[in-house]
């Protein structure tokens, strides 16, 4: 755990900062665009939990940001101390700043800049009784978030991102996420890298598809490690993805709304797939 015998005294180590016109937060800022994140390979999350969870789960922080009114608290103190231990920056800001870093009026005391991380899809062998989610151009950073938290809910071993995507690293994902983003692992691929990656894995590919001919609870997730695979939230799987599938399901719904919110329609997925592996793991 943070704050086990860490020594406090390399606090000492603190910048402080006020101006916005400081350079260190001139690119921190610029952290909000992807190009930005991109470039620098880095990324900003928001809020002590946050943080702590980066910190427990081995990622590693580049700057860390307090608040004048963190200064003095343990857990930032020991998360201070860690972070210089490591190489990293330690800023103390006024609120004004900190409020033009994270876009808030009223901002968490803590963020940090850490190192993204992405999984290379070529290491990726699924597992017997693992499941795993695809999702094709998803758009939208809330459903993206929210989807990578459902998949560690659940214990999904991790998300692969085919084609063209919302980025899983910009600020509104990692704040949908609520810290999971540090504990799933998030693949990227092109629609020819992952046909290509399907072919040499033996595992069982589930498209869910408005024409799709099967109910989703028909389906024996159990014979192979799974991979759900979700559309794009207008315009749902194309006929390539869709064609290399071996199986397309539906979830039935009984109102007037035709179609579920994409984050809400892969959760359902997930804890069904987990609910089969469960009955069949030791």
């Amino acid at each position: 755990m943070i704050g086990s015998g860490e020594p406090l005294g390399r606090v000492g180590q603190v910048k402080e900062v006020t101006s916005l016109a400081n350079p260190i937060i001139k690119d921190i800022r610029a952290l909000s665009q992807k190009k930005n994140r991109d470039r620098s390979n880095q990324f900003l999350a928001e809020g002590l939990k946050l943080v702590i969870d980066g910190l427990e789960l081995g990622w590693t922080i580049r700057t860390l940001i307090y608040s004048k009114a963190a200064k003095g608290k343990s857990a930032v103190e020991r998360v201070a101390a860690r972070t210089v231990a490591s190489g990293g920056l330690v800023l103390e800001v006024s609120e004004k700043v900190l409020s033009a870093i994270t876009r808030r009026d009223n901002p968490q005391m803590v963020c940090a800049v850490f190192e993204q991380r992405y999984a290379p899809l070529e290491s990726l062998q699924p597992k017997d009784n693992e499941t795993w989610i695809a999702l094709d151009r998803i758009r939208d950073p809330g459903n993206l978030g929210t989807i990578i938290r459902t998949a560690d809910a659940a214990g999904a071993s991790g998300v692969i991102l085919v084609g063209e995507t919302t980025d899983p690293f910009s600020l509104e994902t990692i704040r949908a996420t609520m810290g999971s983003v540090f504990a799933v692992s998030v693949a990227r691929c092109g629609v020819e890298a992952f046909l290509k990656w399907r072919s040499k894995n033996p595992l069982l590919l589930i498209g869910t598809h408005l024409a799709g001919a099967i109910d989703y609870r028909a389906v024996d997730y159990t014979v192979k490690p799974t991979v759900i695979l979700m559309g794009n939230e207008q315009a749902g799987l194309p006929d390539e993805l869709s064609a290399a599938c071996d199986h397309l399901v539906r979830i039935p719904q009984a109102g007037r709304a035709d179609s579920l919110n994409l984050a809400v329609a892969t959760g359902v997925m997930i804890f069904e797939a987990r609910r089969h592996m469960l009955k069949v793991e030791p």
